[in-house]
């Protein structure tokens, strides 16, 4: 049958497999084409960085001897440097803290905008999503302000009624105050993603459950949020993942905190340091690379739990 088709293929056309071959060629041609400015983009300012921050990482500069290449002792030294460990078991502590809070209180706003059709649930969602459209330097600024025991509105409130009011950049209570700003931030963002996840829902669901007689907290509890888990087990792992990076709100507050907030405070803030204000680029890119081992194996680790979880459900 080849050979009939070949033959019947008039003189001077292309055979159809040359042609289909052209075809293909073409079209992945195309496709490298618009894919191409992403791609060079991508590698210049994201696999070129990461890469050489890798190599140096591998290397240790001296006074007396120059640069010479220690392998993973600088990975070594990063988690047996005290200063290092404490950064991590704080951001490790704050995650157990912050993020519950934050998809605690996404969620409850998410099926309260939902129940709720008016003019007052669209302002409402605005207004709660506002705060993650505010810049972190300006959010962190703004909190300074509210903080603050000297001219900050929290003095004037307590002082009202004879009280001091409460430091929030003293030892004990920094900690509540950081996950206060980091909730107030972030909560409004997975708030519409999840709110998003509840209007892909079929409304037959709900009037099929209220039929058998099923009331609000029911569907809530038995349908929508079941439902919308995937949702959030999204904004989960982002939230993992952002928190153990913490570094712009107590880098921005170390001035009104200097007492309480040092330069490692948290990982990235000591990698920060070790960089920049010591200019020892080789220890602070391994100890940002030890940082993103943490943040893989937790989300990993996390993802694999959660998947044996609702395989087993």
């Amino acid at each position: 049958m080849t050979l009939l088709i070949e033959e019947s293929v008039p003189s001077g056309q292309e055979k159809p497999h040359k042609v289909r071959g052209k075809v293909r060629l073409r079209e992945h041609l195309m496709g490298w084409l618009f894919v191409g400015p992403f791609g060079i983009v991508f590698l210049a300012l994201l696999i070129a960085p990461l890469g050489y921050a890798l190599y140096l990482s591998l290397f240790q500069k001296k006074l007396i001897g120059g640069t010479s290449f220690v392998f993973l002792g600088n990975y070594v030294k990063a988690f047996t440097d005290p200063s290092f460990l404490s950064g991590a078991w704080f951001v490790v502590r704050f995650s157990l803290v912050a993020i519950p809070l934050q998809i605690i209180l996404a969620l409850a706003m998410a099926l309260i905008l939902d129940a709720v059709t008016s003019l007052f649930a669209r302002f409402s969602r605005l207004m709660i999503f506002l705060p993650y459209a505010i810049p972190t330097v300006i959010g962190a600024v703004m909190w300074g302000f509210l903080y603050s025991r000297n001219f900050g509105p929290f003095s004037d409130i307590f002082g009202l009624f004879g009280a001091t009011a409460p430091d929030f950049f003293s030892s004990d209570l920094v900690f509540y105050g950081l996950a206060n700003i980091v909730t107030w931030q972030w909560a409004g963002y997975y708030m519409i993603i999840l709110y998003a996840a509840l209007q892909g829902i079929d409304p037959a669901l709900y009037e099929a459950a209220r039929m058998d007689g099923a009331d609000r907290w029911q569907i809530a509890l038995r349908i929508k949020i079941p439902l919308i888990t995937p949702a959030v087990l999204l904004i989960l792992v982002f939230s993992l993942i952002g928190t153990l990076q913490f570094f712009n709100e107590p880098q921005f507050l170390r001035v009104l905190a200097a007492g309480t907030i040092g330069p490692d405070f948290t990982p990235n803030m000591y990698a920060y340091q070790q960089a920049f204000a010591l200019a020892n680029f080789n220890y602070g890119s391994a100890i940002s690379f030890a940082l993103g081992g943490i943040v893989f194996v937790g989300v990993y680790a996390f993802l694999f739990f959660t998947r044996k979880r609702r395989s087993f459900l």
